[in-house]
């Protein structure tokens, strides 16, 4: 059963989110009538960021698996799946990085102009939550190591999962937003 503080927690993420979205916009708003918003985005690799996008969402498959897994009590399949998970997640981590060289690369900074800031804020801060979901990851995978599987902890495992399962979402909005409509 997940608690009123896990659905009241994600509601207040996904305000956070929104407000990022809502700066994207309204730069971008802005920096469409001067015309450099086109210029930056040019440099954005969106198959790289379809590619970045399916690592992520695969990851939000494999936190499923060990959820049910979880339910049903085994262990192994718990560890197993979650494990695969945190390394999905560490892979997001290290391409999210790899794009960042590439825009630096192209000359996209956060001082560089306002959609340089935008970009970097909002990936920044998605990753930043990605890493948060992998550091529960690790905490619930050091709880099962630590003790007896308990029914405590397929809990702690679900409501790790749906923190994930947020993230992965709030990703296909980051992606939608900054890859396809640019």
């Amino acid at each position: 059963m997940v608690s009123v503080g896990t659905i009241v927690f994600l509601a207040q993420e996904l305000m956070f989110f929104a407000g990022l979205f809502a700066m994207y916009f309204t730069s971008r708003a802005n920096g469409m009538k001067t015309g450099d918003w086109a210029v930056q985005t040019d440099h954005l690799n969106v198959l790289f960021g379809t590619i970045i996008t399916i690592v992520l969402v695969t990851s939000s498959v494999t936190s499923q698996l060990g959820v049910f897994a979880a339910e049903k009590g085994d262990v192994f399949g718990l560890r197993k799946w979650f494990t695969v998970t945190i390394a999905l997640g560490v892979i997001f981590l290290g391409l999210v990085a790899y794009e960042w060289a590439e825009m630096v690369m192209h000359g996209v900074t956060p001082q560089s102009s306002v959609y340089g800031s935008v970009f970097y804020i909002i990936t920044g801060f998605h990753m930043a939550h990605v890493t948060a979901g992998i550091i529960a990851f690790c905490i619930v995978m050091a709880r099962v190591a630590k003790s007896k599987f308990t029914p405590a902890q397929a809990t702690a495992a679900m409501v790790t999962s749906y923190y994930w399962h947020f993230v992965d979402v709030i990703w296909i909005g980051v992606f939608v937003t900054l890859y396809l409509v640019q």
